[in-house]
């Protein structure tokens, strides 16, 4: 009676035992049929093979959702979101840049050089149409009170001269030619040659060239902005929401190549911005001037006024971006915005606010993808030229480009840009994208204005009010409209595609789909586990306890 009462601890006779117990009272399926037809080995073997079949099969579907749950995949999910929100920011530039008084004298070369060029290629007299202009169409800006630059410190350079080049012919039979630019490094023996198809493309890119050059003479470009002209020079007339525009709403800031430039809500901190109903009625109003007095001329063949809407405290690369207004015409411009939001961490690389990359932004704005990569090349090309390019800001103790003080910039230029572009500098990788950012699909629509009827009474209207005087026939003035379509913005998030709480439901599904069991299950095979070691250290101690006292037992005695 003693040796049947249960203790508080209870251990098994042999592993037989345990395996017995387990099997007739464990909740997982199947066990028990592995001790209840001992008479049938054949039954037992199959009933072993089964359940070793299904133990294999439930461990690798648990490897293939564990390398799914590793490998961090993502899925989109989108809502639809309605509620007022802020007018996003908005650049407008005259696309007339800056005839500087500092650098006039190079421009003129500039413009000589380049007549004689376009002379050589194509045979055309371009002095008495394009470069020769009436003293009093150039809009020179001074700048006395920065300071005596020597104009004398700087020449052009006759080393870069425009070439045309045959190629090879096509499959018609026909020769194309190409026209481009020589281009060495310091020792002059790589060289290669910056060439276009087309000749138009050639000899803005080589004027820009030349351009770069002269300006990194100039103070640095942020200086620029403080000899700003008045905002009536371009605009006519503002209203947003029917209400006109204020002194406070715009900032001004002066693009080498786009000209002088006003950003509206820039900050977007204002409630005046504010947009509470969609529809051309609630939105941004201007009327600009879009007169082209070809400055300098040959910087850029467009005329009218270019246009970007971005992100608040956003720096706007008109460059890559933006579009153009064409003078003469009512331009309405629909805009819907997108917000895209970033996991970031194991599932994507991406930034909350720039301070963690490695490359430093070299403007105070809030961070791009686009401004990262423009910094991130400034600060390769400052280390791989030894100066920086003339459109992008300076890291500290750094200078412009100039072929006066480093001849062989343009070489290396050019190389790092095309490696930029395919991917190969490491800057793709050191700037990750925002995870979160607005995005504005834009969708326009153009009409004649002024009209043949109203032209009149209008320009009569901008005459009284704002100065206004041309003799041109609407090619001078431009109107643009620009409103949300609608208060609607899309969401778009990305979430886990498979998170931990929904992998340990996946988990449990396929337990119990081989199994028919739970946690519980687990529970006991853990249990079975401990009991198994427990029991063999028992049987390993009994073992060496018995050696020992057998080995005691045949000690001889030694006689007295």
């Amino acid at each position: 009676e003693e040796e049947k009462k249960e203790g508080l601890i209870e251990f098994y006779d042999s592993f037989k035992d345990m395996f017995e117990f387990f099997c007739k009272n464990t909740t997982i399926h199947g066990t028990i049929r592995l001790v209840c037809s001992d008479s049938n080995r054949m039954k037992t073997a199959f009933w072993t093979l089964l359940l070793l079949a299904s133990f294999g099969m439930l461990y690798w579907q648990f490897a293939l959702m564990f390398s799914q749950y590793w490998a961090y995949p993502v899925v989109l999910t989108m809502s639809m979101h309605s509620e007022p929100k802020m007018f996003p920011a908005i650049t407008i530039c005259n696309l007339d840049p800056y005839r500087f008084e500092l650098v006039s004298e190079h421009l003129v070369q500039l413009d000589r050089m380049a007549e004689e060029s376009i002379t050589f290629l194509y045979g055309i007299n371009t002095s008495a149409s394009l470069f020769h202009m009436n003293e009093k169409n150039i809009h020179i800006k001074d700048f006395s009170n920065i300071g005596n630059l020597s104009r004398s410190s700087f020449k052009l350079s006759q080393n870069f001269s425009l070439l045309r080049m045959s190629d090879h012919s096509n499959r018609s039979g026909k020769k194309h030619s190409s026209v481009g630019f020589r281009l060495c490094n310091a020792t002059g023996g790589n060289c290669f040659y910056k060439t276009y198809s087309s000749g138009m493309d050639a000899i803005l890119e080589w004027y820009r060239f030349h351009y770069v050059n002269i300006m990194s003479q100039l103070p640095v470009i942020i200086n620029i902005s403080d000899h700003e002209e008045q905002i009536e020079d371009m605009v006519y007339s503002c209203q947003y929401d029917g209400e006109p525009c204020r002194p406070s709403d715009y900032v001004h800031f002066h693009h080498p190549v786009f000209g002088s430039c006003y950003t509206f809500n820039s900050k977007g901190t204002d409630p005046f911005w504010t947009a509470t109903k969609p529809g051309i009625p609630y939105g941004l109003s201007l009327i600009l001037r879009a007169e082209q007095k070809d400055h300098i001329p040959l910087l850029s063949t467009v005329a009218g006024v270019k246009v970007m809407i971005h992100n608040h405290n956003q720096t706007p690369f008109l460059e890559h971006e933006g579009f153009d207004i064409r003078p003469g015409i009512a331009t309405t411009i629909g805009i819907q915005q997108d917000e895209v939001n970033r996991l970031g961490g194991n599932y994507g690389k991406c930034t909350t606010n720039g301070n963690d990359v490695n490359v430093k932004l070299l403007y105070n704005n809030s961070y791009t993808l686009q401004a990262c990569l423009h910094f991130c090349f400034q600060h390769i090309m400052v280390q791989k030229c030894g100066c920086g390019y003339y459109y992008y800001p300076l890291p500290p103790g750094a200078e412009y480009c100039n072929y006066n003080k480093q001849p062989a910039w343009g070489h290396c230029f050019y190389q790092l840009y095309n490696r930029l572009r395919n991917h190969h500098l490491n800057c793709f990788d050191q700037c990750p994208k925002p995870c979160r950012e607005s995005l504005y699909k834009v969708s326009a629509g153009t009409a004649k204005w002024p009209s043949s009827k109203s032209q009149d009474w209008i320009r009569q209207a901008l005459r009284h009010q704002n100065g206004y005087n041309s003799t041109s026939n609407r090619k001078d003035i431009a109107k643009v409209t620009i409103f949300y379509q609608q208060l609607n913005y899309q969401s778009v998030n990305e979430s886990p595609l498979l998170s931990e709480n929904l992998l340990l439901s996946s988990m449990g599904s396929q337990w119990s789909l081989w199994f028919g069991s739970s946690v519980l299950s687990v529970v006991e095979m853990f249990e079975l586990l401990v009991d198994t070691l427990v029991l063999s250290l028992l049987f390993c101690y009994q073992r060496l306890r018995s050696k020992k006292t057998l080995k005691v037992a045949h000690t001889p005695t030694i006689p007295s």
